[in-house]
């Protein structure tokens, strides 16, 4: 059974609110007995978002699922609408709730509605960081290296993240 990287992020309203309850969420589909691996929440510069962007609070679990990636994009995007996540014609506008898709087992998906692993990863510190908290040996499908060695040689101008705590 493929395990599930998914990252959650929150920059409105009651930020860890939101992001318990997609955790909340995310649990019930998540396979009842296996291992819900869930890092800590840390607090995030927003990146490439519009000035003026509320800093984001952002974290990453790891859940076992039994479907397919396409049918998980689905229930990840329904969890985003039942939490006030409204379309916005502005990219990267701020968002009650984000629940992105990281990975699938080992699958490599690449079509116009889904990208597995998500193309920009080890571009970002906000999905690395956390995602090494839970599984810094693993290897993601086409990487040659793990999560902890890409947090390592990440080039980017991100401050540190802030631990904000547990969920």
């Amino acid at each position: 059974m493929p395990r599930i990287g998914i990252a959650l992020g929150s920059n409105l309203g009651d930020r860890l609110s939101h992001l318990r309850k997609a955790l909340e969420s995310l649990r019930e589909i998540a396979v009842p007995g296996e291992p819900f691996l869930c890092a800590p929440i840390y607090q995030t510069e927003p990146r490439l978002c519009p000035p003026g962007s509320p800093d984001f609070y952002n974290t990453v679990v790891e859940i076992a699922y039994q479907g397919s990636a396409f049918e998980l994009l689905g229930l990840t995007q329904s969890i985003e609408k039942s939490l006030g996540r409204l379309p916005h014609v502005e990219r990267n506008a701020p968002r009650m709730i984000d629940v992105d898709l990281l990975y699938f087992g080992e699958e490599i998906i690449d079509t116009e509605t889904l990208v597995l692993p998500h193309p920009r990863i080890g571009e970002r510190r906000f999905v690395l960081q956390p995602l090494a908290a839970i599984r810094p040996e693993l290897v993601l499908p086409g990487e040659i290296h793990t999560v902890a060695k890409m947090l390592e040689l990440l080039k980017t101008d991100e401050p540190p993240l802030v631990t904000i705590g547990e969920v």
